[in-house]
């Protein structure tokens, strides 16, 4: 069985399951789901690229979104539906929420379970990835196996 270790940071959409699922083509693939709450630190970022993929309205509401300790029932709700979703297609799927260290507990689950992958999948971050300092591109360096960037779909 193929081990991926997936970080996210929204729920999965049915397009997201549908193509991380399928990526091996027939062979069976299990889940390790990390989800990272979206964090205070970085609003003008995320402000930045929803100018940039032409979503005003996204980034003049960019503060109303819940951030910090707020984002923990948020992201446990995601994490539960994106568990539910890869499960019901048929995949292994367990998960854990990654609050601090992200990094590090990337490396360290890679390690505990053995993965073949790792696998991002967030919406554009043009500038964190324009100077390589997206988790995609820092992970590279960190986690030993390869690393695939994806883009999150919207429904």
């Amino acid at each position: 069985m193929f081990t991926s270790v997936l970080m996210i940071e929204k729920p999965l959409t049915s397009v997201d399951v549908e193509f991380v699922t399928t990526l091996h083509g027939e062979e069976q693939v299990s889940f390790v789901v990390l989800m990272q709450p979206r964090g205070d630190q970085d609003r003008l970022l995320r402000a930045i690229d929803d100018v940039a993929l032409g979503e005003l309205g996204e980034a003049v509401h960019e503060a109303d979104e819940p951030e910090g300790q707020d984002a923990r029932q948020p992201a446990r709700r995601a994490l539960d539906h994106s568990l539910k979703a890869l499960r019901a297609a048929g995949s292994q799927a367990v998960g854990q929420i990654v609050e601090s260290h992200p990094l590090a507990k990337m490396r360290s689950v890679v390690e505990e379970v053995g993965a073949d992958e790792v696998i991002v999948l967030t919406a554009p971050h043009f500038v964190e990835e324009f100077f390589h300092r997206d988790w995609a591109s820092r992970a590279r360096h960190k986690v030993g196996v390869p690393v695939l960037k994806l883009f999150a779909h919207s429904e």
